[in-house]
């Protein structure tokens, strides 16, 4: 199988990069639905970064997920050879800047440069009765996404629905709280692959796996279609909207599958993927190894531009914030303000967080923008960030506040929001949270001029310290330095919706 390398790494930086047509299709759906407001402002941007993807061939998003192959062979096929050319083909991705370095010790924290390492790739193998033809499938699932996943043990008691039974209302009463409890975090509108069943291992398997059926698709168990459809048309009325900004699409996609269960167990697992829904497949000459054709992929569709207006549309009433930022400035900002950052700003994430509740930061960030992001870079003499969007803020809220009273942060960037002592902060300190459009990984990059200079690299490349100047970068004021919050509201007033479904319907 000579050309089986050279066909994983078309698959990988196919998926990184180009959406599929099911995706692209319940994309222009949503942008064609939603009203207007921020959540049609943040949709426009993704559109906008879809073609820009398409068309750099760069990754769709910074955080290129979680590789996970399911892989089919005819019997006696070599897999331990293929598990080989899959780990060199993810090792050649990372190095062309298709996949970022995200594969991390658990144990020391090193990040690997290669994206090899105990568990990744993850590889499912298994056979069929097709001789003459093998097919992979990848899915890319990311971080922010990730960790919206959420499993159930009924019978349980949920917020704001009450009792979930063992009983289909019972799952249905779970999926919805799935849905409502990503809010914007996982980078919605997104789509969730479910499982209803199974040990609590093979639960998470089944409903990752339900997200390689298409999005259109229709279920073949009549009951477990009716539940599709229904928690896509109710979802989409509990008002959380992509981003969380508020709004008519949170969901795009529900697929339910089903496996039996020990009778003193009933879990429902549910697996959450963002509007990047990233999984194409190829199936290749058992012989050779190569392409003989595509799955989930149609070059015609793939062709069509998502939108023609260019992201964030300009009114003329955006907020320009030049660093380093007076408090003054800060606190002539409100909730729903569009701002355009210019000048330095520097990234940090989990690492530099942690990093700075114990040793003063290595620049001055007084006056300064912390953007929560781990970008995609490439060194060609001179370091180039090539995919930059943000990264889920929440996991920040233990060392939010204590940074930005440390050391005088005026406006930190990200996605998803945060919490109370982060609010607290803001007003208490004068700074602002700023909600960049999570995903978004080309159009942000494309408002960096220049990196300028890294910090603490020794955290790798995600979580080190990037120094950018950057022209013009948009962002929503969602946290404002008078104690407001988009993203409190909007839970507020979806979790007063989703008290209104708490009565049985199946």
């Amino acid at each position: 199988m000579d050309a089986f390398r050279e066909s994983m790494l078309q698959l990988i930086t196919h998926t990184s990069t180009n959406l599929p047509p099911d995706v692209r299709r319940a994309m222009a759906s949503a942008l064609g639905e939603e009203q207007g407001g921020r959540s049609l402002q943040a949709l426009n941007v993704i559109a906008t970064n879809i073609d820009m993807a398409t068309d750099n061939e760069g990754p769709i998003c910074q955080d290129t997920g979680w590789p996970t192959f399911e892989i089919k062979t005819p019997v006696g096929a070599n897999q331990i050879v293929m598990k080989k050319l899959i780990k060199e083909a993810v090792s050649e991705a990372t190095k062309r800047g298709k996949l970022r370095t995200n594969s991390v010790d658990s144990l020391t924290g090193v990040n690997a440069s290669d994206n090899l390492g105990p568990g990744t790739p993850t590889m499912h193998f298994d056979q069929w009765e097709n001789e003459d033809e093998v097919e992979v499938k990848l899915l890319l699932k990311g971080g922010g996404c990730e960790n919206k996943n959420i499993q159930y043990s009924l019978p349980t008691e949920l917020a704001h629905l009450g009792k979930a039974g063992r009983d289909l209302d019972g799952v249905r009463k779970c999926l919805l709280h799935a849905v409502w409890q990503a809010q914007g975090q996982g980078c919605s509108a997104g789509a969730i692959g479910v499982c209803i069943g199974g040990d609590r291992a093979t639960g998470y398997q089944q409903a990752k796996e339900q997200l390689f059926r298409l999005l259109d698709d229709t279920n073949p168990i009549p009951e477990l279609a009716k539940l599709e459809n229904y928690i896509m048309q109710t979802a989409n009325t509990l008002g959380i909207g992509t981003m969380g900004f508020g709004g008519g699409v949170t969901l795009i996609g529900c697929k339910i599958g089903v496996l039996n269960r020990l009778p003193a167990s009933f879990f429902v697992s549910v697996a959450y993927d963002c509007w990047a829904f990233r999984r194409l497949g190829v199936v290749l000459d058992a012989k050779t190894g190569e392409i003989k054709r595509w799955l989930y992929r149609d070059d015609q569709q793939s062709a069509i531009k998502m939108t023609q207006n260019g992201g964030f549309v300009r009114t003329g009433k955006e907020k320009v914030l030049r660093a380093p930022i007076t408090e003054e400035q800060i606190r002539e900002l409100k909730v729903g303000d569009v701002v355009l950052v210019s000048g330095e700003m520097y990234t940090g994430r989990d690492a530099i967080h942690a990093y700075l509740m114990k040793n003063p930061p290595p620049v001055d960030l007084h006056g300064g923008v912390l953007y929560h992001c781990g970008p995609v870079v490439m060194k060609n003499g001179n370091y180039r960030i090539t995919a930059a969007g943000p990264t889920t803020s929440f996991r920040e809220e233990p060392y939010q506040g204590e940074i930005i009273k440390r050391y005088g942060i005026r406006a930190v960037i990200g996605k998803g929001g945060m919490g109370a002592k982060t609010l607290a902060a803001l007003k208490d300190y004068g700074a602002v949270y700023l909600n960049a459009i999570g995903g978004a990984a080309q159009y942000y990059a494309k408002n960096i001029d220049e990196v300028l200079g890294v910090h603490l690299l020794e955290f790798g490349i995600p979580e080190a310290m990037w120094h950018l100047r950057v022209t013009d970068f948009p962002a929503i004021v969602t946290m404002d330095a008078h104690g407001n919050s988009l993203h409190a509201d909007v839970e507020k007033a979806s979790a007063t919706v989703l008290a209104t479904l708490s009565e049985p319907v199946f």
